[in-house]
């Protein structure tokens, strides 16, 4: 090459100067993002002590005399060393700016100097990498000249460096001068420009006869049936045409037009008419222009507040009032109708690449067409949906199917990605065995060609006919041979070069397509980023955001909104090395999509559930009473329906259809799931900014915590009212819920097992993983405060017989029927429910008002201590007995709280029962195991031992979670002693009481029921119980003292039989039967020892005077 065009390097520094461009810009723009949101503002520019001099600098600037005793500068001075960090890097970052334009104005005056040849077919990169560099520069000054601060930020750094070093920066100057030349930068850009505007005016003039193909209306792409590879089956395998035109289809359209906008060469407008048709064009296609990220330029209004500043541009200004009223009618319809057209269009060529992989060789230049236009429209649409005037039809830049046209982005994207290697084998084999060979007869024929460029020629030739599928990736790397392609292009455009590529068209072409080719070997992902970057939605999040919601309003949408968050995957790449922290980790936008998707599939979800859980309940047996009614009449007449009733439809009546096209709700719903479901299908996961986002995961939370939600609902708790379901309905309902639910597996790939577990798993706490009250709790807290709070004042009964509690007949109607929520089926049904882990949850809170009831005896016994022993030494002595007695106080409180105890026992004993069903396989060794212990055995080994028979729900001689009761109870203040003789006092105490329960008209025992109607029969559990946790505790016999009890109780019971009076003698028989229930009850005491002490014939005796009253039926 010449020396001129070699020794400037101009391909390197167009490709160094534009990637260093492209930092600056983003880096501008972030800093007039940052000074502009009040929460990422500087500091020191919100500081009110700060306010003098930031006045004082901007009225100033640039000359601001810094040395003087300027009592504004005074703040400055006492904080120079936090002012001149704070604004330190702002400040190198405006003197890039200076670097950067001092770069771009000697390169633009060296390719003037050199008179170098620009025309996209022929030299194709560098005159894309030429323009890119003039509107990357302009939109670095635009967006430099829309900092407010900038002054203000550079003058305060000067100053405080001033004040720390004493002299000013030597930039300063400069810095200053550009600020305030750049106040109004189109006429200062369009001034600077003017030498320039032969090479850019011939730059621009080569894009008509791309730029209108690129830009063609939706019905002309339809009648060409663009991207469409069915309309030709012939020529299917033929490798798609890549020419001129085609490889310009990867340029953004908005940077085509940010190219053609001619206001750094306006004078070619009056002198050109090329320029004027090309210039109108680009006004045609839309009111803004991207500068960078989400600035935007007015193109219109700049270009006409411009021109109104030249005389002879009045023909221009009308012409760009014409542009824009014609943007105002015609663009937003003709994008609808590109975007349109594009659904379709990507859509079949999807399904036929996804089909037939193989076809993605040769038509590759296909999917990258699809997806520019694709992209381009998007962005189009971004720019210009919040940016419009009023309009006659703002529905034209509204989409409600754009999640469609992000759908087939992803999937062609996806589709390039796993089949790279079928691209990459084809493209290999082609470059060696087809474009090496037109390559050489290129060069072959060509009639001069000078050693150098001869070198690099050959070069690629020899590179290219080497190629071999068996390479591996890293051999394959055509950066370099695509750098020389750009190096030689820069050769041959200069003035006098020796090898002029004008001349040339073949060479142009042949190596423009190899240059796409290598792309397809080694550079697949820059390509698919360079054709489908839709990242800039990063920084429109209430466009993106309206987008969602409007394609999430329709129907046919739904299965497409997975395209959302997967584009939010893209965000990543937006980030520059020059301003990295402007990109942070942002999940918002992802998140707030899954959440969305999420949330409508669980509602449609559990819709379904509910329906199925209300068709479910229509087949418990609680409904079948009318149809068994109806059964045993049905030899009677039929009465005939009164005229306006309507008969009760059986359950399965809804799935009788006469007519299968009229929609039910439930087919609605289905349909909705069937769509939102396949949305799912899009991908599994997906990477935003280091994190792996897992979409079903979204779905697994929303419905975890809306069944939640729904299982306490369905609980039906009314605190006021003390309402609750039973527990039988409540898990036929979540049953049902459980069984819809798995038929979502059948949709989606979701572990529905794994989601009901977590969920019923919760429900077995006190409260849920989101703090939230669960059924274990609801039900605890109904039980005490409604079932047993009624069975302590004896308006509910424990009933031994049918092992559940019953209401007492009394004149009010009760709240609930106590049996429908304590047989035996309930019971088992709230096991389940609420599992081992609820069971004692609710263990630990009746042991809690155990406890409190065994304070309050010990209160009691304290109160009558000296009595009491006095009652224990003089235990054979009747008459002694009798006047100690009449001294003691509270008796009857005394066995009213054991009562208490013995209900709150009993009903723990049968909710444990209910585990037995729990663990099946478990039982017999647990059971061996208990069965096993000895009484010589180690007391812990033994608690141990029974805590775990009692969680499977076996009964055990010692309870131990009434033991760790009682002894948590212990206190500091008494001893192991004082609790002994309290233990063994209030059995003194119970048991010199039981004689007034005669007294109690209540105390008669009912057959009916296996126990008495005030619930003394729990006594036996109670005492039992009670005596022995507390013995356990302080390493007592416990036999030798339930002994003692037997004896003092009985003694007691007998002075019954002495008294004649028949207020105490009417219900004495009931009350002996309390002896027999406690021998029967203890597994620490037998009928021998209550013989002793007690004749069996009063027992006898006393059972037949309770069962005389009660007719006995036989069959």
């Amino acid at each position: 090459p010449s020396p001129t065009s070699a020794s400037q390097k101009l391909a390197e520094k167009l490709t160094i100067l534009n990637e260093r461009g492209n930092g600056v810009l983003i880096r501008m723009n972030y800093i007039k993002k940052t000074c502009a949101d009040p929460k990422l503002r500087p500091s020191i520019l919100t500081d009110k002590v700060m306010e003098p001099a930031i006045k004082y600098i901007n009225k100033k600037f640039p000359n601001i005399d810094f040395r003087g005793n300027i009592q504004n500068l005074t703040c400055i001075q006492r904080q120079k060393s936090e002012v001149l960090t704070a604004t330190s890097t702002y400040y190198d970052s405006f003197l890039d700016v200076i670097e950067f334009r001092d770069h771009v104005y000697e390169l633009l005056n060296t390719i003037d100097a050199c008179q170098c040849f620009f025309d996209i077919a022929f030299n194709f990169d560098f005159t894309k990498n030429y323009l890119d560099l003039i509107t990357t520069y302009t939109s670095v000054i635009i967006t430099l000249s829309r900092i407010d601060d900038k002054k203000a930020l550079v003058g305060m750094f000067n100053c405080a460096h001033e004040m720390t070093n004493g002299s000013s920066d030597p930039s300063y100057p400069r810095l200053g001068q550009m600020l305030v030349e750049y106040d109004h930068p189109w006429k200062k850009l369009t001034e600077e420009f003017g030498p320039h505007t032969r090479s850019v005016t011939t730059a621009l003039l080569s894009l008509k006869m791309v730029y209108p193909r690129r830009n063609l209306p939706a019905e002309q792409w339809r009648s060409a049936q663009l991207l469409s590879l069915l309309s030709a089956p012939a020529t299917m395998l033929d490798p798609a045409c890549c020419d001129t035109v085609s490889l310009s289809s990867f340029i953004y359209l908005s940077h085509s037009e940010r190219w053609i906008g001619f206001l750094l060469c306006h004078s070619s407008l009056n002198s050109h008419q090329a320029s004027q048709e090309l210039w109108k064009m680009a006004l045609r296609s839309g009111l803004y222009l991207t500068l960078t990220r989400d600035e935007t330029l007015n193109i219109h209004k700049v270009s006409e507040d411009l021109f109104d500043s030249f005389k002879g541009y009045s023909k221009r200004v009308a012409d760009i009032k014409e542009c824009r009223e014609h943007v105002l009618v015609n663009c937003g319809a003709m994008h609808r109708e590109r975007r349109q057209f594009l659904r379709g269009a990507m859509k079949e060529l999807y399904k036929v690449l996804e089909d037939e992989p193989g076809l993605l060789g040769p038509k590759a230049l296909f999917v990258f067409m699809a997806l520019s236009f694709s992209r381009d429209e998007v962005l189009w649409l971004v720019r210009h949906s919040e940016n419009m005037p009023k309009l006659k039809t703002p529905e034209d830049y509204v989409d409600n199917q754009m999640a469609e046209l992000l759908f087939y982005m992803e999937k062609l994207q996806g589709l390039m990605r796993k089949f790279n290697h079928v691209v990459q084998r084809y493209h290999v084999q082609y470059l060696a065995q087809f474009d090496a060979l037109v390559l050489n007869d290129t060069i072959q024929n060509m009639y001069v060609c000078p050693e150098e460029e001869s070198v690099l020629l050959s070069s690629f030739v020899s590179t290219l006919s080497t190629l071999s599928v068996k390479q591996g990736n890293e051999e394959l790397d055509f950066r370099g041979l695509r750098m020389d392609w750009l190096r030689l292009q820069a050769y041959t455009s200069v003035n006098k070069a020796p090898l002029p590529i004008k001349d040339y068209p073949d060479l142009a072409k042949v190596m423009n397509v190899i240059q796409f080719h290598t792309k397809m070997v080694d550079s697949m992902e820059e390509m698919l980023l360079e054709s489908s970057e839709v990242s800039i939605l990063c920084f429109y999040p209430r466009v993106f955001e309206k987008m969602f919601s409007q394609s999430s309003e329709e129907m046919t949408m739904k299965r497409y909104l997975m395209s959302f968050p997967c584009v939010c995957a893209h965000f990543t790449q937006c980030g520059h090395p020059h301003c990295p922290e402007e990109v942070s980790v942002h999940l918002r936008l992802c998140v707030t999509f899954l959440e969305q998707i999420a949330k409508q599939t669980s509602n449609v979800v559990l819709e379904i559930c509910a329906e199925q859980c209300n068709l479910n309940d229509q087949l418990l047996p609680k409904h079948c009473a009318e149809s068994i009614s109806a059964a045993r009449h049905r030899k009677q007449k039929k009465p005939v329906p009164k005229k306006g009733e309507v008969q009760k439809e059986k359950p399965g009546a809804e799935s009788l259809r006469k007519d299968r096209t009229v929609a039910t709700n439930v087919d609605k719903m289905h349909l909705m799931l069937t769509e939102l479901c396949s949305t799912y299908s899009l991908c599994t996961d997906f990477i935003v900014f280091d994190h792996i986002v897992v979409p079903t995961e979204f779905l697994l939370s929303h419905l975890e915590t809306r069944l939640a939600e729904i299982i306490v609902r369905m609980a039906n708790y009314n605190q006021t009212t003390q309402e609750i379901a039973r527990p039988s309905d409540l898990l036929a309902g979540i049953r049902a819920y459980t069984a819809s639910l798995h038929s979502l597996s059948s949709y989606i790939s979701v572990d529905v097992t794994r989601l009901v577990k977590s969920v019923l798993l919760q429900q077995t706490q006190p409260l849920d993983s989101r703090g939230g009250q669960t059924i274990t709790t609801l039900y605890t807290n109904w039980i005490l405060e409604s079932l047993l709070r009624q069975a302590s004042n004896s308006l509910i009964v424990h009933c031994p017989t049918m092992h559940c509690f019953v209401n007492q007949t009394t004149d009010t109607e009760p709240s609930f029927r106590a049996e429908e929520f304590s047989d035996v089926s309930e019971l088992r049904a709230l096991a389940e429910l609420i599992g081992p882990y609820g069971l004692k949850f609710l263990s630990e809170n009746l042991m809690w008002h155990i406890t409190s009831q065994i304070s309050e005896l010990k209160k009691l016994v304290i109160e009558n201590m000296d009595v009491l022993v006095q009652m224990r030494n003089n235990s054979d002595k009747p008459e002694e007995m009798a006047s100690l007695k009449k001294r003691l106080t509270g008796g009857e409180n005394v066995l009213k709280r054991m009562t208490i105890i013995g209900v709150i026992l009993s009903f723990r004993s049968m909710a444990m029962d209910s585990l037995k069903d729990h663990c099946p396989y478990l039982m017999g060794p647990i059971e061996c195991l208990r069965d096993f212990l000895t009484p010589e055995a180690d007391i812990k080994v033994t608690l141990s031992v029974f805590d775990l028979a009692s969680s499977a729900g076996l009964a055990c001689e010692i309870d131990p979670a009434l033991v760790t009761a009682v002894a948590n109870m212990q206190t500091d203040n008494t001893s192991i002693d004082e609790e002994y003789k309290l233990s063994c006092l209030l059995l003194v105490y119970i048991a010199v009481s039981l004689p007034s329960l005669a007294l109690d008209p209540n105390s008669s025992y009912t057959r009916e029921h296996g126990g008495h109607n005030n619930n003394i029969h729990c006594l036996a559990t109670a005492i039992n119980q009670v005596a022995a946790a507390m013995f356990t505790v302080q390493n007592k016999n416990i036999m030798q003292h339930l002994k003692e009890f037997l004896l003092m109780a009985s003694s007691a019971l007998l002075q019954l039989g002495q008294n004649v009076e028949r207020v105490e003698i009417k219900n004495r028989e009931s009350v002996y039967l309390l002896l027999h229930m406690i021998v029967e009850e203890s597994p620490f005491l037998s009928q021998d020892m209550l013989e002793s002490c007690f004749p069996y014939v009063l027992l006898r005796n006393a059972y037949r005077e309770v069962y005389r009253s009660f007719i006995i039926t036989l069959g």
